[in-house]
């Protein structure tokens, strides 16, 4: 997909694999609105894509991913400013370090990962349908694997139990439920919605997690991905034509792969939406 003058809408852009997704995104000349917490780091990050692409058709729009008025403002701002969004990636993703509530009363890794992405989606699913072909790519991760393992609907915002990785498992867990659903919910539009496992790759994921945690994160990185190679999958997702009729399925590296049974369940899934909706007054 030839990507000139396509708005890419690209979440946790000033670093990592999000960085690498908006540098590829610009170097194909497309617009690209970065959406980012730190102010400093994502003028440092869009100075950078700019030297590096001489592309200058990148806007910040800053935004707190914990906080769900936030989210309602970036997602104004960008109906506002623009009559369309061609591709919507949902990178941005935390590993905090203890059970913290947001603003909203919300579990902070349930809201950054999983309910800022299917809020934003929603509130910019009209301006996706006036693309030519919207494109959805929801980052998820392989440890979404501990979250089936543990999914409990009564228990969403692991008020009991509560483990770092369980609730990071859980939330990208939620990504594929929410990516599943949201295909059948576009089934008759030109929107497709697809997820991945981006791999391990050395970012600054962990930057809010425990120490333990980031030690093991530490001793791993000489194993991980660049952020670039990480990225490889979203741009697959995001330009390829191979993937143009294809919606509602997790890929890892660059080809389609099965996640864990409950993640394409239609009755879970459906649940999980509806309690989302409720969680971000959408209902």
């Amino acid at each position: 997909m030839d990507l000139t003058n396509k708005l890419c809408v690209v979440t946790g852009a000033n670093s990592g694999i999000g960085k690498e997704t908006a540098r590829a995104f610009a170097q194909q000349e497309a617009y690209v609105v970065m959406i980012c917490r730190n102010e400093q780091r994502a003028r440092t990050a869009k100075k950078e894509i700019i030297n590096s692409t001489g592309h200058t058709g990148i806007e910040i729009v800053l935004a707190d991913l914990t906080v769900q008025q936030d989210v309602r403002q970036a997602a104004d701002q960008i109906i506002q400013q623009f009559d369309r969004v061609d591709i919507l990636v949902n990178n941005a993703g935390i590993i905090p370090d203890d059970r913290q509530e947001t603003v909203d009363g919300i579990e902070k890794t349930l809201a950054i990962n999983h309910l800022a992405p299917f809020l934003l989606t929603n509130l910019l699913l009209d301006h996706l349908q006036k693309a030519e072909q919207g494109r959805i790519v929801n980052v998820s991760s392989e440890v979404h694997r501990v979250g089936a393992s543990i999914f409990d609907l009564d228990n969403i915002q692991l008020k009991d139990n509560y483990t770092p990785m369980k609730a990071y498992g859980l939330s990208k867990l939620c990504n594929i439920m929410f990516t599943h659903q949201l295909a059948k919910r576009t089934t008759d539009t030109s929107i497709t919605a697809n997820c991945l496992h981006p791999g391990v790759v050395n970012t600054q994921l962990a930057e809010e997690a425990n120490w333990i945690m980031k030690f093991f994160y530490w001793i791993g990185k000489p194993f991980m991905k660049s952020p670039q190679s990480g990225a490889e999958t979203i741009i697959y997702l995001s330009t390829s034509d191979e993937v143009r009729d294809i919606s509602g399925k997790y890929f890892k590296n660059q080809k389609e792969a099965s996640p864990a049974s409950i993640a394409y369940d239609d009755v879970i899934s459906e649940k999980l939406w509806e309690q989302s909706e409720e969680l971000t007054d959408l209902s």
